[in-house]
């Protein structure tokens, strides 16, 4: 998806006139498009820049394909209309339960519980009501497009219910989800109130894919403590009741990863390196220019990040106009509360960086707060002597990825946390505990300071890894997982 962006037109796009289904259905929260107003009121769809569309996009190209999601606004959805041969089924979601299913039980209960509550989750019944609701609305969207006997990949935490209502609808069809992000220890999941019935809407699936082996294990435990599952290594047997016959789902680890080969070509061209150099110059030619690529969120480690690299301002190892920081923080939920504090935290450690240690002309912290496409994160990659990947829980980290596959010169170095997915297929990385604030300055200054030669090892390695694992395989992986899952449908 390099280059300009996609644009639909709304007023071309065509309805549903008769029942249109497919063999490949993909559900996820948002339609892999966002809709823009232009000057003269009419709508354009954009394709988004988001991990998933990303991923999914070389997935869906020449597939006969539908997505089912969200637009991006509250109140009734568009019609269902065509993108690039993917027929997009758009699902009305109002703007109570956008602040109920999404701000609250999608990311105000669920997400600070499968990130080992960095901050506190929030329990309201509401908000589980609305979420039931939305997941409903989506089931019977997905049911509505599946041709009989198709494959449906549901994916991530809002929608964890679908599995379970689809089958309920439509045994016929094959059912796989993907978790993002993610999947909480027992001692953490617990503290549900609606543990169960998440865990008996996932097990609608006849196979279940998540980042980790550690989050499938997690998973597996769960229903066995929960519902009283019969598990056996990555399978879990429920037993017959309500004149169903016993199933058993799989439940393994099947690694998300990027287009390799698309993003390496575009960080190969010349307007892309030519634009690293210009990033570069803007910034005043630093010795050394450190990145961070992140979402506003509080898993990402941006707090610690920032700390770790003022104490190396105010011990003298790091000085303006020798090194700078540009620091991309990506505007997210910004109507939930946790979000609102963290914004004004950044923003005022890095005032007070810049404050301290910047000199006339030179710059410790470019503080970035808005999101940038394809090309120009690929630029910023080239340019960039050292990548910070410090989340204090992620469920890969595509970034570390990306940047990566962006370094096809063998240049660059990737500090990576320990407690993202990524780091076990990119281990020859400088690794890091972003809670170690001394032993992430360290690491930090072992990227900066590292023998040249053995930082090009440390990426050839990384490439190799990176390239053989691409997103193609990735899709493969799962969809054969899926295909040969321990029960087919009847």
């Amino acid at each position: 998806m390099g280059g300009s962006p996609t644009r639909i037109r709304t007023k071309g796009c065509t309805s549903v006139d008769k029942q249109t289904t497919f063999d490949f259905v993909v559900a996820a929260n948002r339609l892999p498009v966002d809709a823009v107003e232009r000057e003269d009121g009419e709508v354009e769809w954009r394709r988004s820049p988001g991990g998933l569309v990303t991923a999914m996009d070389s997935v869906m190209r020449g597939r006969d394909g539908a997505w089912v999601g969200w637009a991006g606004t509250p109140g009734e959805a568009p019609a269902p209309f065509e993108s690039e041969g993917m027929w997009l089924h758009p699902v009305p979601v109002s703007a109570e339960e956008i602040e109920h299913y999404y701000e609250g039980f999608s990311n105000d209960t669920l997400w600070p519980i499968y990130h080992d509550v960095i901050v506190p989750a929030r329990f309201r019944r509401t908000w589980w009501h609305a979420y039931r609701r939305v997941n409903e609305r989506f089931a019977e969207a997905v049911c509505e497009v599946a041709a009989k006997g198709a494959t449906v990949w549901v994916h991530d935490y809002q929608l964890q219910l679908v599995p379970e209502l689809v089958r309920e609808r439509r045994p016929d069809v094959r059912i796989g989800w993907f978790n993002h992000i993610p999947f909480p220890p027992v001692e953490l999941f617990a503290q549900l109130p609606w543990r169960a019935p998440l865990l008996r809407g996932l097990l609608g699936a006849d196979y279940l894919g998540f980042q980790r082996t550690a989050d499938a294990q997690n998973f597996v435990r769960a229903c066995r403590s929960y519902l009283g599952a019969t598990t056996k290594g990555d399978r879990v047997t429920l037993p017959a009741e309500d004149g169903q016959p016993t199933r058993t789902v799989r439940a393994s680890a099947v690694p998300i990863s990027i287009d390799v080969a698309s993003l390496t070509e575009l960080a190969r061209s010349e307007s892309v390196q030519q634009r690293a150099q210009e990033i570069r110059a803007s910034l005043g030619d630093p010795k050394t220019l450190l990145l961070g690529v992140d979402r506003l969120d509080y898993t990402k480690g941006i707090r610690h990040r920032l700390k770790a690299y003022e104490e190396l301002f105010e011990d003298g190892a790091l000085s303006c106009p020798d090194v700078t920081l540009v620091q991309v923080a990506t505007p997210s939920r910004e109507r939930v509360d946790a979000y609102k504090r963290l914004r004004t935290q950044i923003e005022t450690t890095v005032g007070r960086i810049n404050g301290t240690y910047s000199t006339v002309g030179a710059t410790a912290v470019h503080y970035l707060h808005q999101s940038y496409d394809r090309a120009e994160m690929a630029a910023l990659y080239l340019a960039a002597d050292v990548m910070l990947v410090t989340p204090l829980r992620d469920g890969m980290n595509l970034v570390a990825k990306e940047y990566v596959a962006c370094r096809h010169d063998l240049g660059g170095a990737l500090v990576l946390s320990e407690f993202t997915g990524a780091y076990h297929e990119l281990s020859q990385a400088f690794i890091c505990n972003p809670h170690d604030i001394e032993g992430l300055k360290q690491t930090i200054m072992r990227a900066i300071t590292g023998d040249e030669r053995t930082k090009r090892r440390m990426m050839s390695a990384l490439r190799k890894r990176v390239t053989h694992n691409d997103v193609t395989r990735w899709a493969n992986h799962f969809l054969a997982n899926l295909e040969a899952s321990p029960e087919k449908p009847a």
